[in-house]
């Protein structure tokens, strides 16, 4: 989590209040997007605007109002697309490495300067606090700093080889289209990390945003429209297609996209999944967490307090690292459940563009519908809602509900499947053994982190008996993943990897390459053929 949001997050609420320069009209001009009331948003770009698709309605969840219509791509926008797409990388690809990121340095500081209009239309559009949606861009940003970077250190292992006058290298190569298919959740952050990397890595990308988070999207590709005209670049190489299940379907089966991101469902991951590997492509699967904290009988209970309501209750529960479960061992946890619903009194839920608003509104009313069906079943399988459970009263305009607190057996069917809202199960343990079987029993493996003090216990809770999740973290929350480290997990979250440490292969071909210079043959493992 970025520092700014941490102390946004855990500071003395203030007066509710609405924010400075929340304009609808003033934050859409500011980003260069239609402000007239009757004026449509295009929702294709290919190195031009357009799109043939259906009329969709952008809604702001806190009052669901429309922000802007939208007309989507169709089928044929996305083909036509690709086909500039097969065009243009041709080109990129020859581009030098250094050079691609001199490209990604410019996009960098061109989303610099609009940080805060496209972090107030995040928070329109998604329903996420301001500091969050000023923070999801700054994870574009950071990525695009760390791809610029990378663009210098990309390289290929020097490997020994068996026969004399013969070399042995490792290549990487450009992977050729890539298709992002991201969530409503994080509508610029996510394609950012694909992208940042797949651009500086050789390759052309086209974007199917989340229907929900259509203007964002646009917004950030007339950012990098300018930068790529700036330097005479095909628009292509940054393409948007939005659109319906179709166009995401379309991307999934097209031989032409090399490789499919796909940020979203467990569900839906597996339908991707299977529709890439049936044609032999390349995906890269992020899907659901279900992630856990662990508080042991010696943390430090006023970090994990601190903790587990960020992880808990951040972005309304709409993360894909947000804290589900939490064991608590039986010495501590009277106190830290009395501590906690005592801390989510004093969470302001609203509208996420006021002061002292830390908890915005789900995203849709079928989000509200899922959520108050998940109370349903915690009480049908001998649960009990210690806090919240409830729509918030006086806000029924918005998608609003009280951030909950349960208590539950930890195998109950309910606690098994995430519900993508702020609903937390607390659940009692003996043993921090306990604690790291029931936290590797679900079939998600994301995010998972411990609080202790016990310096054997920390190296057990990171060893191969520990956790069993991609992310595995130690006196901080599920959330707040740093770009520096290669994010995702393992089982049903998909196992893909995104952003720091070497995930930028996936984005590439390797190729082992054997050069002979020696002027004779000698065969490998001393084969004769003659």
């Amino acid at each position: 989590m970025k520092p700014s949001t941490f102390r946004m997050f855990y500071a003395t609420r203030s007066a509710l209040k609405p924010h400075r320069d929340c304009n609808v009209n003033s934050v859409l001009a500011a980003l260069d997007l239609e402000t007239h009331s009757s004026s449509i948003q295009h929702g294709v770009y290919n190195g031009k605007w357009g799109g043939n698709g259906e009329m969709f309605n952008a809604v702001n969840p806190s009052t669901g109002q429309i922000l802007s219509k939208v007309r989507m791509g169709s089928i044929s926008d996305l083909k036509q697309t690709i086909s500039l797409m097969n065009e243009a990388k041709t080109y990129w690809r020859e581009i030098p490495a250094p050079k691609r990121g001199e490209i990604v340095r410019q996009m960098r500081e061109a989303l610099a300067n609009k940080i805060e209009p496209l972090g107030k239309l995040v928070s329109l559009e998604m329903g996420k606090i301001l500091a969050e949606g000023i923070g999801e861009v700054q994870e574009y940003i950071d990525i695009a700093d760390y791809a610029t970077g990378l663009s210098r250190m990309i390289s290929g292992a020097v490997i020994p080889s068996e026969r004399p006058g013969h070399f042995m290298k490792e290549m990487w190569n450009p992977i050729g289209n890539v298709g992002v298919i991201s969530a409503f959740n994080f509508p610029v952050a996510v394609y950012g990390w694909n992208s940042a990397i797949s651009l500086i890595c050789g390759n052309t990308v086209v974007w199917k945003p989340a229907p929900t988070g259509v203007l964002s999207a646009i917004a950030v590709t007339k950012i990098l429209q300018k930068v790529l005209e700036k330097n005479n670049l095909p628009g292509s190489i940054c393409s948007l297609v939005s659109g319906g299940s179709d166009i995401g379907s379309e991307i999934s089966q097209n031989k032409n996209i090399n490789l499919v991101s796909f940020t979203g469902s467990t569900k839906i991951g597996r339908e991707v999944g299977l529709a890439v590997q049936n044609r032999f492509g390349r995906s890269l699967l992020e899907l659901g967490g279900n992630n856990a904290i662990i508080i042991d009988e010696d943390a430090d209970l006023d970090l994990a307090i601190r903790s587990v309501l960020f992880a808990a209750v951040g972005t309304a529960g709409q993360r894909c690292t947000t804290a589900r479960r939490l064991f608590v061992h039986k010495k501590v946890y009277d106190v830290v459940v009395q501590r906690l619903i005592k801390a989510y009194d004093q969470i302001k839920v609203g509208n996420p563009l006021e002061e002292g608003v830390l908890c915005g509104p789900l995203h849709t009313n079928n989000s509200v519908k899922n959520f108050l069906e998940g109370i349903e079943q915690v009480k049908q399988q001998g649960g009990t809602i210690l806090r919240g459970g409830t729509r918030v009263a006086g806000l029924e305009c918005g998608n609003f509900v009280e951030p909950t607190i349960t208590s539950i057996a930890h195998d109950a069917p309910i606690v098994q499947n995430e519900i993508f809202a702020p609903i937390l199960h607390t659940i009692k343990v003996t043993s921090l053994d306990q604690a790291i079987e029931w936290n590797n029993e679900v079939g998600q493996g994301l995010s998972s982190s411990l609080f202790t003090t016990d310096i054997k216990k920390i190296f057990k809770w990171t060893g191969p008996s520990g956790s069993d999740c991609g992310i595995v973290n130690v006196n901080i929350p599920t959330n707040g993943a740093e770009i520096g480290g290669a994010f995702g997990g393992e089982k049903e979250t998909g196992g893909g990897r995104e952003a720091g440490s070497d995930s930028w292969k996936q984005y590439m071909r390797r190729q082992s390459c054997t050069i002979n210079y020696s002027g004779s043959l000698p065969l490998a493992q001393g084969i004769k053929f003659e």
